[in-house]
């Protein structure tokens, strides 16, 4: 009963982190509105860092995580590639009508992998909150931990694959006018998620010098 109690938790807590707006919701709608999967495929590349972030932080990365210097870095490198999908997003929008859903077969994978890496609200998140999920888990046991670990992650993989989903019948329902607007919301929430990556950032550099 004490793990399925703390598994109910795990499930409430993820689910409150995973569909708030961000940079990954933006994405999954983007891509999604040509590629079906693109929502599964994008938590994939976020199981990637995550799962042996769940590890590492167990034992101790947590502390690493926790350093101005590296929040610096990342905030600065995910700000930057946040601007530059947005900058990608724009101009795919006049060749909205000739791409193919197989042109960005392989793009929400690494999409997933470079957010999740690069979100230092992720990282801080998994250094505070995770970090408390993690350590009762491994007091549960071996097996609660993965159990925790896959429960969070299913969290994401349910909701990005329903939001790639209604975005991808939604593109096909609303026609390209309408995707052309929902393209530019989103990459305009990229840029404002990006610039809010790097003032961050910065602002934490100014402090330092």
């Amino acid at each position: 009963m004490e793990l399925f109690l703390f598994l109910v938790g795990v499930v409430g807590i993820s689910l409150s982190g995973v569909m708030a707006p961000g940079p990954v919701t933006a994405t999954t709608i983007v891509m999604g509105s040509r590629n079906r999967w693109a929502g599964e495929l994008i938590a994939v590349g976020h199981g990637i860092v995550e799962f042996p972030l769940m590890v590492l932080i167990v034992v101790g990365m947590n502390r690493i995580l926790e350093s101005p210097t590296v929040r610096i870095v990342i905030g600065l490198a995910g700000g930057v590639f946040l601007l530059i999908m947005a900058v990608q997003i724009l101009k795919s929008i006049r060749s909205l009508g000739e791409q193919q859903a197989s042109t960005v077969k392989g793009a929400p994978v690494v999409a997933g992998i470079v957010l999740t890496a690069g979100n230092p609200y992720f990282l801080v998140w998994w250094a505070t909150i995770g970090l408390g999920l993690a350590t009762r888990a491994g007091e549960l046991g071996i097996w609660a931990f993965a159990l925790f670990a896959v429960v969070h992650w299913l969290c994401d993989l349910l909701w990005l694959g329903a939001l790639s989903w209604a975005s991808f019948k939604g593109s096909a329902l609303l026609g390209r006018r309408s995707l052309r607007v929902v393209l530019i919301i989103c990459a305009g929430a990229l840029v404002v998620f990006g610039a809010i990556f790097i003032y961050g950032a910065g602002s934490m550099l100014i402090k330092r010098l």
